[in-house]
């Protein structure tokens, strides 16, 4: 059986808290009207690509707020690191992304 293709994208719409380049930000927004574009090319059959922004990431260090923002075609061409699930993307200086989903407690026990 072969194996499931993973996509950045995928990751993004579930992840909870993503960590770039060694930092937690806990702050970042899809484009959903980009991605709602996307979805529609793939169920029509057709190709999609854009430069357009889908994803924005904020973290702060300090009193310094730090800010990304890729395109759909940079998540897109994200090369996933299998070894520990980390993404690379963007231009060089190539940044390390990680998506993290939150750690939920039941206290029914």
């Amino acid at each position: 059986m072969p194996a499931e293709s993973l996509y950045l994208l995928d990751q993004l719409e579930t992840a909870d808290m993503l960590e770039i380049d060694g930092l937690h930000a806990s702050h970042f927004t899809l484009d959903d009207d980009l991605l709602d574009r996307a979805q529609m090319a793939a169920e029509a059959g057709e190709p999609f690509a854009s430069e357009d922004i889908v994803v924005r990431i904020e973290a702060s260090v300090g009193r310094e707020r730090r800010r990304w923002a890729f395109s759909y075609n940079a998540v897109m061409e994200a090369q996933h690191l299998a070894e520990d699930g980390a993404w690379l993307l963007g231009d060089e200086p190539r940044h390390r992304l990680v998506c993290l989903g939150a750690i939920g407690v039941d206290s029914d026990d």
